[in-house]
């Protein structure tokens, strides 16, 4: 399922995709290298995706998170809600209309990531700008 993904989601040359078969391995590639997304399953081999959700919103704040995850699992989905998931997304069906279904999730958690983040970044050069000007300075929002 691995190879699937990562070929369906590369083949537009919009996604470079990493992939490894444990929470154990991601941590290593996350302390090393920076990622504008995770996908993960919610059966992985040494922790479940939960867990591994727990600890990237602990140690990597608000990175988009997808649980990709088997039918009949709608209990590991309202977890994956509670605990920060952006997204989940169903296995099973056509793989085709699956990985495209995924690509859009993707696509949409990264945009909205980003949007934030730029949103911050004014926020905190507006009150810079403010907090250093020489003068006293008034704001009016009209």
């Amino acid at each position: 399922m691995l190879q699937i993904a990562k070929l369906f989601l590369e083949r537009t040359g919009q996604f470079s995709v990493e992939t490894c078969t444990s929470p154990v391995n991601a941590r290593e590639l996350l302390a090393s290298s920076k990622y504008d997304a995770i996908i993960s399953d919610y059966h992985v081999s040494d922790i479940d995706g939960i867990e591994f959700l727990k600890y990237v919103r602990q140690h990597y704040g608000s990175i988009p998170f997808i649980l990709f995850t088997g039918k009949g699992r709608e209990e590991a989905v309202i977890q994956a809600l509670d605990n920060g998931a952006d997204f989940y997304h169903q296995k099973g069906g056509d793989p085709k209309s699956q990985f495209a279904e995924l690509r859009t999730k993707i696509e949409k958690a990264v945009r909205e990531q980003q949007a934030v983040a730029a949103q911050r970044n004014t926020e905190r050069r507006l009150a810079e700008i403010i907090n250093f000007l020489p003068d006293a300075t008034l704001a009016i929002d009209a």
